[in-house]
Formats: structure tokens, sequence, C-alpha cells
């Protein structure tokens, strides 16, 4: 664990890989008990014991000997003994005594009374010369070399072959007694040790050492490539008898999913989330300020205030709440442009998930959130990742001290074993909101996050939100396309009566509390004339709340009414701003450089453009946007420059600079526009008119 605390199993089966006269590997196969920091992070609480562990049902790897670092003891008694003796010495660092009282589904959130003791007599009862067998230190790794040096190609496929049929072999599976009813519900190792390993999970040993993986060696997921057919006639093989799994979210699996009965989506409870409740306490009983309070743009209302989005929300909570039941993985594609609740929306179907795993009517799992604006650059995405489904505790431990590829090896190697080797196995929920700032050049990040839920055992489950319907069709390759599935939700901009309802409703809720004759902070007609100018434009609900919530200031001072004059005399000092005033200012070339720009990000989907395509863009709208009395002639290269440099002086647009920058030809350096898009938009339709508009797309 990345905490320092290593992993604890108890070992099934010891065996030694031979090639010819010399010995190749010494693999152990263990089944894993579970730490109370290794329970998903949103489960319904419960009461430990001091050094408790929990068996885990599907627990069951096979490794190298190399990550094995030292013994435990583990007992079903309630009274710990630390000076327990084992083989008459004393007990190591790492040989201390752990209870083991109940077993574990990760996967459903469930414990069962068991009896470790009684468990493993029996499963000892069918072990034959278990007396007879030599006691194995697991300090003698250190001091015998079992691989060759530089073990050829060839050789080590021999090893994997002899691995496998070696396993069958040595593994057996006892079946117990009816009279044992506490390891009746379990399946029994078949040879375990007289005490337990402690596993190092996540040391460099089990990356490096780790030699009958055939995925150890190389950790950089790749497209598989075609078998290159050779002349070596192969040993012939029986012909599938059954047909493979089917992928989490492809035709058969959705099909499979409609036949059941469909998961009852509740609506969620009143008394559910009380955020914005809680905030209102302490907000005097002014019904300005309450009002300018749930205007606000980051004031979080509750599940059960999301007016307008209730069948988007259903389909979110289905969708997720489906693939946590089957405890498989996938993906889910939320779309639509900014200020239409996609965000507040998957926040408030989380909300309602841990509240059902709290309390026992869902599966328990793991969050974390990755927004492509808060991060430095796309691959640290890979890091946060991976410090929730280590269980890395960072508000109490601060962030990992690694790099990038090195927590994509990791989670390549998590995610890639199938059934997942270590402790764990619940799922994963990860939002990754603004999925346009995550898009790279090679597309890799994405693809990774993609690919890793359609993995067998993976139970990892992707809610990506991006601000454009089309963002797989545009910019997205085949291959990442392929991975991204069949689910998708498309949040549609809020008309005039959807963005009225809306602040009447968070208008209402600030009224909780106050005496029934308190009077309207906002005449209805403002709302409707401000709801009417914003859906014409873009249907931003952030906008709205914005004018409504300026009016309300305007008036405060005054206690009266904010009508519709205030609204208008708002939405003319809005348009009036700084920003618009500078963008009005602008010569013809400057604004049609925005233009140029605004038009390639709409086209490409990503923020950052290479120059090149700005001026063929540019070169472009000027036959197009150029009026009588702007001229004609078509700047050249140099003066394309003389522009850029102007905007990026006021910061309007910034530049990609660096050493590495400037080995580059001229072209391909990128360009990001520094404004808020729906901004530059807004005042280059006023100021060029119809033709702009069209130009824009607005």
């Amino acid at each position: 664990m990345p905490s320092g605390e290593p992993s604890i199993a108890v070992i099934t089966g010891i065996w030694k890989v031979t090639i010819g006269d010399e010995d190749f590997c010494l693999n152990v196969s263990v089944h894993w008990f579970l730490r109370p920091t290794q329970l998903p992070a949103v489960r319904a609480e419960r009461a430990q014991e001091k050094a408790e562990i929990y068996y885990l049902l599907t627990g069951a790897s096979i490794l190298p000997s190399t990550r094995v670092i030292g013994r435990c003891i583990v007992t079903s008694s309630r009274t710990l003994g630390y000076s327990v003796v084992l083989n008459s010495k004393p007990l190591a660092e790492h040989e201390q005594t752990y209870c083991c009282f109940y077993a574990t589904n990760t996967q459903k959130g469930l414990f069962y009374d068991f009896d470790w003791e009684r468990h493993k007599s029996e499963a000892l009862k069918f072990t034959r010369h278990w007396e007879s067998l030599q006691q194995w230190d697991p300090a003698d790794n250190a001091s015998k070399e079992f691989a060759p040096s530089t073990p050829s190609r060839r050789a080590r496929a021999r090893a994997v072959a002899t691995s496998r049929s070696t396993r069958k072999s040595s593994l057996r599976k006892p079946v117990l007694s009816d009279e044992d009813d506490s390891g009746s519900e379990f399946e029994a190792p078949s040879e375990p040790s007289e005490s337990e390993p402690e596993v190092d999970q996540h040391s460099e040993a089990e990356v490096d050492n780790v030699q009958d993986e055939p995925d150890a060696e190389d950790f950089t997921p790749r497209t598989p490539s075609r078998r290159k057919r050779g002349s070596v006639a192969g040993t012939p093989r029986r012909p599938r008898t059954t047909l493979a799994a089917p992928t989490p979210h492809s035709k058969a699996a959705l099909r499979a999913r409609a036949k059941k009965r469909s998961l009852a989506v509740r609506p969620p409870p009143p008394g559910g989330m009380q955020d914005l409740s809680l905030q209102l306490e302490n907000v005097s009983k002014d019904p300005w300020l309450r009002a300018m309070h749930v205007l606000h743009v980051s004031a979080r209302p509750e599940a059960h205030r999301l007016p307008c989005r209730e069948t988007e929300y259903s389909k979110v909570l289905q969708a997720v709440e489906e693939l946590l039941e089957e405890g498989s993985g996938g993906c889910i594609y939320i779309s639509g442009v900014p200020g239409t609740g996609k965000t507040a929306t998957v926040h408030a179907v989380v909300r309602e998930l841990k509240r059902m795993a709290e309390q026992n009517e869902a599966n328990p799992f793991t969050y974390v959130e990755i927004n492509g604006l808060r991060i430095p650059e796309p691959s640290a995405a890979y890091n946060l990742l991976w410090e929730a489904v280590s269980g890395h505790k960072v508000s109490r431990e601060g962030h990992l001290n690694i790099s990038s590829k090195e927590s994509l090896k990791l989670l390549t190697r998590h995610f890639g074993q199938g059934e997942r080797i270590g402790p764990g196995g619940h799922a994963c929920i990860v939002l990754m909101d603004e999925l346009d700032q995550l898009m790279t050049t090679k597309q890799d990040v994405v693809y990774n996050f993609f690919n890793w839920p359609t993995l067998l055992g993976s139970k990892l489950i992707v809610l990506a939100v991006a601000n454009t319907m089309d963002l797989p069709e545009r910019v997205m390759s085949g291959r990442v396309r392929s991975r991204l599935g069949m689910v998708r939700i498309n949040f549609q901009p809020y008309t005039t009566p959807q963005l009225e309802q809306i602040v009447k409703a968070r208008l209402l809720h600030a009224k909780e509390g106050l005496p029934s004759n308190t009077a309207d902070v906002i005449a209805p007609d403002g709302i409707k004339f401000a709801a009417m100018k914003v859906s014409s434009i873009s249907g931003d609900a952030r906008r709205v709340l914005d004018i409504c919530r300026r009016a309300v200031e305007l008036v405060q001072s005054h206690s009266r009414t904010a009508r519709t004059d205030d609204v208008k005399r708002v939405i003319v000092d809005m348009q009036n701003s700084p920003t618009a005033a500078y963008l009005r200012d602008l010569s013809f070339h400057e604004r049609l450089m925005l233009a140029a720009l605004l038009r390639c990000v709409k086209r490409e989907g990503v923020e950052e453009i290479k120059w090149g395509d700005v001026q063929h863009q540019h070169l472009l709208h000027l036959n197009v946007l150029s009026e009588e009395a702007d001229t004609m002639r078509r700047p050249s290269p140099g003066e394309l420059s003389m522009v850029l440099d102007s905007l990026a002086a006021s910061r309007a647009i910034l530049c990609e600079e660096g050493v590495v920058v400037s080995r580059k030809p001229e072209d391909e350096k990128r360009v990001v526009l520094n404004i808020e898009h729906a901004e530059v938009e807004r005042v280059l339709g006023e100021v060029g008119g119809t033709k702009w508009k069209n130009a824009l797309n607005i």
C-alpha cells in the first residue's frame, strides 16, 4: 500500500519452475486478507477491533516468491497477545498478530461471521503429509537466486508454459464437510502455511520481479496487432465451444441488461442533502441577502432541487447503479453546452449513490473526480486515479510523490490482471469533467481511461462530461471511439420556461422560514425577461442566475422589488463590461483573428490550436466577413504575426513558449484563447452583425 502497510495473505501453494536442470523461478499461490484501510471509501460504517482484518471471499492470486517480505499470525481470538513466539523464535518486525472474525465480499459490501481457526484446521485435514513438509522461510528469498541472469525469450516462454501446467496439477480444491458451517461457504485453501505472509503489494519488486506475467515486461498500453503467420506448424487446438463474454457496453451486454428487471430509479429523498439549507441557516433573515445567496452560481442546490433535469438524472443514476450491481465496468458519455446542469446532475447522482451505499442499499465504491481545468497536464489524471484505487488518504497524507509514468505502470498492472492481483475488488467511479481539456495529440490519456473499464474484472466506471455532443466523431480517433461504448446522454440547452423555473425554485427556497407576507425580491416579469434574453443566446443557466442576482443586489439598498427595468439595466452593464469594451475597440483583423481561433476550437474540439491553422482560417474568413470599408488585401504571414503579438500583449491570446517551441517551425506553435468564449461570440456578433453570427454559428 502507498501508506507503507504491506498486504496480508495466506500461502496456499508453493512450486518451483525449472528449465532443464536449472531453477527458473519460485511461485506462490496466496489468498488475501483485507485491512480496514483497504475497504471501499464509500460504504456503511462498522465498528472494528484492534488489528482486525477480513478474509476476502474472492481473493486468490499467484505471485513470485520475491513478493513475500515476512510472516504474521492470524487468530480468531478476541484477546491479542503480541508476545507470541513462532518456532521458539521472537517475532520479527512484520511478525505481528491480527484477528479475523469476518469474511467479506467487497463488491456487495457484505460481511459474514467467520472462524479462521476452524476454517484453517478443516483445510489442513485434506492436505496430505502436511506435518512432514519443510517450513519455508521468506527471509531466504534474498539469499537464493532462482532465475537465470539473462534468460532467452524462448526459455522464458517455456517457463511460462511450464508454470501454467504446474498450477493445474499442484493446486487442489478440497471439499469441506457439512459439519463445518463456517467454512462451507468459502473456498478452502489447499496448502496453507503455518503462518501468513505479509506481501508488499505495490513495491518495486511487484513491477520488476514478476516472472510469470506476460505484461510485466512492458506496461505501456498498446493497440493489439495481428499475429504474424509463421512457417512453423503449431499444435492443433480444440475449437472453442463457448462464446466469449461480451464487453460491458457492447450491444449484447445492453440487450442482456434490458431483459433484466429494470432497477427502480428513485427520486432523491426530500431530506437527502442539506448543503444549501445548512448554508442558509447562517444567513440573516433579510430576503434580499438570502436571495443573493441562493442565486449565486457557486451555491450547490440539493439533489431534489434540480428542476428540469429529472429525466437526465434518472438515466445517469440507473446506468451507474446497473454497473455497480453487475460488478462490471463501463463508460457513460455525458454531453451538452456549458451551463446545462451536466456536472450538477452527476454530483447529485454521486451524492445519492453515497447515501445508498452508506445505508447498504447499493454496493460500496470509491469515488474520484478529475477536472481537466484543475490539473496541470492531462497525464496528471493518472496520479489522481491511482491514489483513489490504491486507498491512499490524500487529506491525511498528502499527494503521492510519484511521476505520471509510474502511476500509469501501476494502473496498467492493477486493471490488466483479469481478477486484479492483491486485496480489494470493489468498484471505482471516476468523474472526468471538462473532457475537452484532457484531449492530447496522441489521445493516450483518454484512450487509457476508456479502455480500462472494458478489461475483465476492472470494475471501473467512467463518467465522461464534455461540452460537445459530437466530440467522439470529430476529434477522437477510431481506437478511442471504439472504447467509449454506446451509453450517451445529451443535455439540451435550457428553454425560457425552464430557466424561469430554475430561478423561481431557488427564490422559493430562499423564502423558507420567512413570514408568509414577505415581498418578492424580483418580479416575475423581470425573471421572464432575463430568461428570454439568455435562452435566445446560449441557454446557460449560470448566466440567468448571475443577471437575477445582480438585479437583486441593485435594489437591496432600497428594499424594493426588482422590476424589468432593473434587469435591463443589469444586462446593459454586463454587455458594457471591460472585456466587452476591449473587444469592441479591436481592429478588423484583430477581431477576425479571434473569430478564426474560435472557429478552429469548435472544429478541433481542443483549446490549443496550431498557429498555421489559425492563419489559414483567418484568410478564409477574410473573403466572407470583410465589408466595403475594410481592406480586401491578403495580409502576409509577417503582418498576421504582428496582429498575434498585439493580442498576446493584452493577454487576449496566450502563445506557447519555451526552448522546445523555439526549435519548432513557426506554424507548429500553439495558441489558446484567454477570454471567455461566450463573451467573445456575443460581442463579435453584436459588432459584426448577421455575417459574423453565421460564421461563428451563433
